[in-house]
């Protein structure tokens, strides 16, 4: 087998069970299998749920809390508890690990984005076992993640990781709710992620511990697969789940990644930062963009939702409101709101200054 670089995303619903008791035979068995692969020289990188459930526990709150305050102090009890045994396990294969916990702002600023690159490297080239989770503590609303299935992508995507595996309580993608269609089928493979694709997972049941249901692993899936990233999902009480995933055994719901992957900087834009408005653009403008590679110019806006600064994500979107692309703009969005529908040689009268020809440069330009 060649080596790989795994991202093993791991769900509340098998770390937690229903009375909020930590399931410490499963992260044993799971901790069982990543070491058979460790010690085979391939790169882990766990992403981790269970901290406010683990929390909830041990502070004998059985009855699920609602509050972002109470949830976050929860975490702050639950998190520790939950790398400890983590610890405890590794620590058998003598397999050594590291706490990163992480929020949406750690991933926005581009800085701090590579800092967290250069750190994740940094410790699977030291052989260490990166163990991540969403900063529940700290994590507002406007920061958080929402979801570990996110995070799992993001991360997958940012250290150029070869597999993600996303272990939850479900078998994979259905064509319906199995627990209410027998007839339900299970989607083995998923070569494009299509409406077709999106409308099924609607349709699948989440689950009940966890924030996130099947929607947010598909929404997931696209953006590792976007970046050359397999995906697979699958249940985690599955024995030995792991090796037979990395062994292609038929098991759970596989993605296939994309040939022409998304490069580095355009991830970041696509998937990554912050979207702060939408530019409404012409047909003609959507031809430029898709067929010709052009960059984003004033004449072809027709309208601007939203408040957003000079080098600002925002969303690129047709007549209908379909996004067919995201992008760095040059332009404030009260700038951008006087010029559109412009030509570009009126944009020194119009605003005194002639900074760029451009709203989007297309090298600022990911299409969608």
């Amino acid at each position: 087998m060649n080596k790989k670089r795994i991202v093993i995303k791991i769900g509340s619903n098998l770390l937690v069970r229903k009375n909020y008791i930590l399931n410490k035979e499963f992260i044993e068995s799971i901790c069982r299998q990543i070491s058979k692969l460790y010690n085979e020289g391939n790169e882990i990188i766990i992403v981790t749920s269970g901290a406010v459930g683990t929390g909830l526990c041990k502070l004998n709150l059985l009855k699920r809390i609602k509050s972002l305050r109470d949830k976050q102090a929860a975490a702050a009890v639950g998190q520790p508890l939950l790398m400890r045994v983590y610890e405890e396990y590794f620590s058998k294969y003598d397999i050594p690990v590291a706490q990163i916990l992480l929020t949406r702002d750690d991933f926005n600023d581009r800085n701090r984005y590579l800092n967290m690159r250069n750190t994740i490297l940094s410790l699977l080239n030291m052989r260490v076992i990166p163990i991540i989770n969403e900063n529940d503590t700290v994590a507002i609303e406007e920061i958080k993640f929402g979801d570990n299935d996110t995070l799992s992508a993001l991360v997958s995507s940012k250290i150029d990781a070869d597999i993600l595996i996303i272990l939850s309580d479900i078998d994979g993608l259905y064509t319906n709710d199995p627990n209410k269609d027998k007839n339900a089928e299970l989607i083995s493979e998923v070569k494009e992620i299509t409406n077709e694709i999106e409308n099924y997972a609607g349709k699948n049941v989440g689950s009940d511990v966890g924030t996130g249901g099947m929607y947010t692993k598909i929404q997931a899936s696209k953006i590792a697969v976007a970046s050359g990233v397999e995906v697979v999902i699958a249940n985690g009480n599955l024995e030995n789940v792991i090796m037979k995933i990395i062994n292609k055994e038929r098991i759970g719901t596989r993605f296939i990644p994309k040939r022409k992957e998304i490069d580095a900087k355009k991830r970041w834009i696509a998937f990554i930062k912050k979207v702060n408005g939408k530019l409404f653009i012409d047909d003609g403008a959507v031809d430029a963009l898709i067929n010709h590679n052009k960059s984003l110019l004033p004449s072809g806006i027709i309208s601007v939702e939203g408040k957003f600064e000079m080098g600002d994500t925002v969303s690129v979107v047709d007549k209908s409101g379909n996004e067919i692309a995201r992008g760095l703009v040059y332009y404030s969005s009260d700038e951008v709101n006087i010029m559109k529908g412009k030509k570009s040689s009126q944009i020194k009268k119009i605003l005194n200054r002639y900074d760029f020809e451009e709203v989007i440069h297309r090298d600022n330009l990911v299409i969608l």
